[in-house]
């Protein structure tokens, strides 16, 4: 993959500056998600608040934990007309890395391997680590994501299946699952790798935890929200995502032994809660209700700040459509994507400036900026890993 200069900016409000106005005693917090001049929907801890001691007039028997459930799932219906059980089909997890890791939980054992790509924020590769398993490394595609046509190539010529799994011809290891990952919002493409996964019985976890919003518009899944085609598709509400609790995740999937394994192993595994009786090592991954009903809360403001990150999207690409060297990132056309965050691509010979220089003006005109992660294959705990990078 060619190794270019990018530079990712987004605007956001954390937990931080949401405790220090409460602690201001301000009677209600603006979290607009997105919105640089601050001028986002009002009152959004005052909605919180009405979750945390009434429910709501649409939930009206439910709160926190099972009210931010339901909300997905109502949002999922209203806006992209999929039907989602929220009793069964959602669950709530303490952060994305924690929704992904209690996804192969269920899964993949230990020694097992799992493709992933390399142009990703690590936390997919460490819940591989978690259990115990290994990484094989894809390249990049021309929108950031998971190569699905050299991820195909691999499948087919280097590994061979045999007593019901795949094997990888190099090391002899089972591949049992996929993590494909919608980078700064971007849907991946999944036509032709979702059949050929059913086909390897390779399990696929989509990592959604950037891609909030964005939805297929072309394709075999057109219409289909990003985190609702793999056996599992995990979320991200952390601080600096399109709606936040401050730090949460959650799991979808339609299959109810997986949902039920993942939500017993978050909350500590018990057999017998009363008894505390546990068979399983298990863990507290669990979300609190304050946290979900500020989910709930931020919820509803999705469709706004979806529509004000498509404009915030615009002001940028007409901002610098005309400066040579200087181009802004677009997502595939085959989806709406949420432009979650803005990618500048810089020509440093034609810009006559380069990345770590033009990061420092931007700082030095208090915009915040940061260079696209570093490729994983080259982190130090996965240099050993086994990758298909070209």
């Amino acid at each position: 993959m060619r190794s270019k200069n990018l530079v990712l900016s987004s605007y956001g409000t954390t937990i931080f500056e949401i405790m220090s106005r409460l602690a201001q005693q301000h009677s209600a917090i603006n979290l607009g998600q997105g919105f640089p001049d601050g001028n986002g929907p009002p009152d959004v801890v005052a909605v919180a608040s009405e979750y945390l001691e009434n429910g709501s007039n649409q939930y009206p028997s439910m709160m926190g934990l099972p009210s931010l459930r339901q909300a997905v799932a109502d949002i999922n219906k209203r806006f992209y007309d999929l039907d989602i059980n929220w009793e069964t089909e959602v669950m709530i997890t303490s952060g994305g890395t924690e929704a992904l890791a209690s996804s192969l939980f269920g899964l993949i054992e230990p020694d097992d391997e799992v493709i992933v790509p390399t142009l990703t924020f690590i936390a997919p590769v460490n819940t591989i680590a978690y259990n115990g398993a290994e990484p094989v490394f894809m390249d990049a595609d021309e929108y950031y994501n998971i190569n699905a046509e050299k991820t195909i190539e691999f499948i087919k010529g280097e590994t061979v299946f045999k007593d019901g799994f795949t094997v990888n011809k190099t090391t002899n290891k089972r591949i049992t699952a996929i993590v494909p990952v919608h980078v700064w919002g971007n849907a991946a493409w999944m036509d032709e790798l979702v059949p050929l996964c059913q086909q390897r019985n390779i399990m696929i976890v989509e990592d959604a935890s950037e891609s909030l919003g964005s939805v297929y518009k072309e394709g075999n899944f057109k219409g289909k929200h990003t985190g609702t085609i793999g056996k599992l598709g995990c979320l991200s509400f952390n601080g600096n995502k399109i709606i936040t609790t401050g730090g949460g995740g959650m799991i979808l999937t339609d299959d109810e032994k997986l949902s039920d394994k993942a939500r017993y192993l978050t909350t500590q595994a018990k057999d017998d809660p009363v008894r505390y009786i546990h068979h399983e090592i298990g863990y507290n991954f669990r979300l609190t209700n304050i946290q979900a009903a500020l989910g709930v809360a931020q919820l509803e403001q999705l469709p706004d700040f979806l529509e004000r990150k498509q404009e915030i999207h615009r002001q940028y690409a007409d901002a610098i459509k005309n400066i040579a060297g200087l181009t802004l990132a677009e997502g595939p056309d085959y989806a709406r994507n949420n432009n979650w965050l803005n990618l500048a691509q810089i020509d440093s010979e034609i810009f006559g400036e380069d990345r770590e220089s033009l990061m420092k003006r931007l700082e030095e005109n208090g915009i915040q900026s940061r260079p696209v992660w570093a490729l994983n294959h080259l982190q130090q705990p996965y240099r050993e890993c086994q990758r298909s990078i070209h």
